[in-house]
């Protein structure tokens, strides 16, 4: 199953949802950690350290700095974009699917954006 970690602003219903539909995902929120509002760069960076695929709804900033350390040669373990109109259920679904199917070395130097 695939390590994740939430940003910041992600929505806490969805990450709720993962976790009662199945509890041994391995999530964190980057705030209860002691990353909250820090800068994505510095989140993208304890993300790599920690070998966790970034949950976020931000289609602005992140992917780019996940692409720069990507050109940087630096570690990228992934970047999940789910848009923020996306219904809260299908969100979950779709997430629990790729982290139960898949392997994190898929998603190693990866921008996905969901709906898939």
């Amino acid at each position: 199953m695939l390590r994740l970690a939430s940003d910041e602003n992600f929505n806490g219903d969805i990450v709720r949802g993962l976790l009662l539909r199945c509890p041994e995902v391995d999530l964190l929120r980057v705030q209860d950690v002691g990353f909250g509002g820090a800068i994505d760069p510095v989140v993208l960076a304890w993300a790599a350290e920690n070998e966790r695929i970034v949950l976020t709804h931000d289609r602005a900033t992140l992917p780019d700095f996940a692409y720069e350390r990507v050109v940087a040669g630096a570690a990228m373990p992934g970047v999940f974009v789910i848009n923020d109109r996306l219904p809260v259920g299908q969100a979950i679904e779709e997430l629990l699917l790729v982290a139960t199917c898949s392997e994190a070395l898929e998603w190693l130097g990866r921008v996905l954006y969901f709906p898939l």
